[in-house]
């Protein structure tokens, strides 16, 4: 039964005036309170190479070994570390006469980062700047 027989229904209205209102209002907050200064970026100048051969002398190679349990090898001959000037004392016998050899470092995956280290400030001890590492690729 229906007892209410010349009233029309209204549809319920959803107005959409006051939800844009607060969008509005929120959107200029983020705006006025957002900084856009890169406050954290570094200036980096990149170093540029050119990808030709250059035909500079071959230089003398000194292997340098260290494993896991640092123990050192030079030119696959047991070396001990007894400090850096001994180490130091121990490339220049490697190197003989040659004045600038390249020091090849060969250090085992868990080897001490110190014990990579020791290597490197021995051969700047020594005078030696060319430094190299090895690496193996990953296997498939």
């Amino acid at each position: 039964m229906n007892f209410q027989r010349g009233q029309t229904r209204d549809e319920p209205e959803i107005n959409l005036i006051p939800m844009i209102d607060v969008l509005l209002v929120i959107l200029i907050f983020l705006m006025v309170t957002t900084s856009y200064a890169k406050i954290s970026e570094l200036q980096i100048n990149l170093p540029q190479a050119a990808g030709e051969e250059g035909n500079a002398t071959p230089s003398k190679h000194i292997y340098v070994a260290v494993d896991a349990t640092e123990h050192y090898a030079i030119n696959n001959l047991h070396a001990p570390f007894s400090g850096i000037d001994g180490f130091a004392q121990a490339l220049r016998k490697a190197a003989g006469d040659e004045a600038e050899p390249t020091i090849i470092i060969n250090a085992d995956a868990k080897a001490p980062h110190q014990a990579v280290i020791n290597i490197m400030e021995a051969a700047r001890v020594a005078g030696y700047g060319r430094i190299t590492f090895t690496t193996q690729n990953p296997a498939k």
